[in-house]
């Protein structure tokens, strides 16, 4: 069972379970009578209302829970937002409240159980200063709740500290071999795309060998013995003659076979385009992808099918890394000389585009070729794109009037 888990499933499970096992003392705390007796404040000091803080207590305690249920249910799928950011606050300081109610140091345990969030959700150096700043923070509930004094407070945070960086590194090192077999992951997805392009390639171009032999060699042999059985046919006489006259006439027909055959190559020595792309979109856990290809979408250029096809891993990448997306839609056409390619996903947009490397490469290269390419995003509405690129470099000017 556990070897169907992945590592973020694991890390949360794992702080769900720490978290329960904090309920345990507050559970102890519930059903012991004593607590709730006003004997428990020492002469001299401020009656608190017992009832009342433990409530407060299972209020926060309960907060960190759902918080925490909510925020691990997609760990690793999804673009952390400024609600991730807001929510872990929110985790923070219920953990800083469990420990100032109970009086203990379960504040501390929450705030380990916090600690595997962190990589997840900032980046290394703001992720180091929260986990600096929260156990800091809770050296006055040390000093007010507990009544240590500020050195052994301060000694205690930082022992606590000791141990949410241990679980910190444990949920980076998680992190980061996710990362690595996702990047795996599509490295594999484009070396069977990109396999398959050039299995088309050297298809194509054994077709094209094929007839340029069969049209070089054959065809002239062909030709060559035609004419001489026509000379033949005039010089013979009788029943020769025939024989003859039907050689040249089946030479012919040969000749004429052997023409088609070579045209039916070069027709048929096109790349499918479809067969390439749809590997693309298989087991990428952090987005669906829905591809609606044409088939066959054919190309007679390999290296503009190359370009399509790297636009189209940009496209999944950027998707992946940046958008914050659940869904990505893309769609494939052939249209009047021009191949036409549609993206949108349903991430959290943008109010203007700022184009990466990836982009401005996929620019070049859809310019290269003669090819357009347009992008739109707003905030909430994700990113839309729409490229297009002739099929060959006899179709620029139909594919330009097509986009105009």
């Amino acid at each position: 069972m556990l070897a169907r888990l992945n590592h973020s499933r694991l890390l949360r499970y794992a702080g769900l379970f720490t978290w329960a096992m904090v309920g345990w003392w507050l559970l102890s705390v519930w059903l012991d009578p004593a607590f709730f007796s006003p004997e428990l404040a020492e002469p001299g000091e401020p009656v608190f209302d017992p009832r009342g803080r433990v409530l407060r207590w299972v209020a926060a305690y309960l907060a960190f829970g759902g918080v925490y249920w909510w925020m691990t249910r997609s760990l690793g799928q999804r673009v952390a937002g400024y609600v991730d950011h807001l929510l872990l606050l929110v985790l923070t300081v219920c953990a800083i409240a469990v420990g100032f109610f109970s009086g203990s140091g379960l504040g501390s345990a929450l705030l380990m159980v916090m600690a595997g969030l962190l990589p997840w959700l900032l980046n290394l150096r703001v992720a180091i200063v929260w986990l600096v700043a929260s156990n800091l923070a809770i050296i006055p509930v040390f000093v007010e709740a507990l009544d240590f004094p500020l050195l052994i407070a301060v000694i205690q945070s930082l022992l606590y500290m000791g141990f949410s960086s241990f679980v910190f590194v444990t949920a980076l090192v998680a992190k980061q071999q996710a990362q690595a077999r996702e990047e795996q992951r599509r490295l594999n997805a484009e070396l069977r795309a990109t396999r398959l392009l050039l299995a088309e390639s050297a298809r194509i171009n054994e077709r094209t060998r094929i007839s340029r032999e069969l049209h070089d060699l054959l065809g002239h042999h062909l030709t060559a013995l035609s004419l001489n059985l026509e000379v033949a046919g005039h010089l013979s006489e009788g029943r020769v003659k025939e024989h003859v006259q039907q050689a040249h006439t089946l030479a012919r027909l040969l000749l004429t076979d052997v023409r088609e055959a070579v045209s039916t190559l070069r027709e048929s020595g096109s790349i499918d385009l479809s067969a390439a792309l749809r590997p693309l979109a298989e087991n990428v856990p952090a987005l669906d992808i829905r591809m609606d290809i044409e088939s066959p979408l054919t190309l007679d250029d390999p290296e503009r099918a190359h370009v399509l096809l790297r636009c189209t891993q940009e496209i999944i990448t950027n998707t992946v890394r940046h958008s914050g997306a659940r869904h990505l839609w893309i769609e494939a056409r052939r249209d009047d000389g021009c191949v036409h390619i549609k993206a949108r996903d349903d991430g959290h947009g943008a109010d203007a585009l700022v184009a990466g490397n990836g982009l401005r490469g996929m620019r070049e290269r859809i310019a290269q070729y003669g090819g357009t390419i347009e992008i739109e995003t707003r905030p909430g509405a994700g990113f839309r794109l729409d490229l297009r690129l002739p099929a060959s470099a006899t179709q620029v000017a139909a594919c330009e009037g097509v986009s105009g």
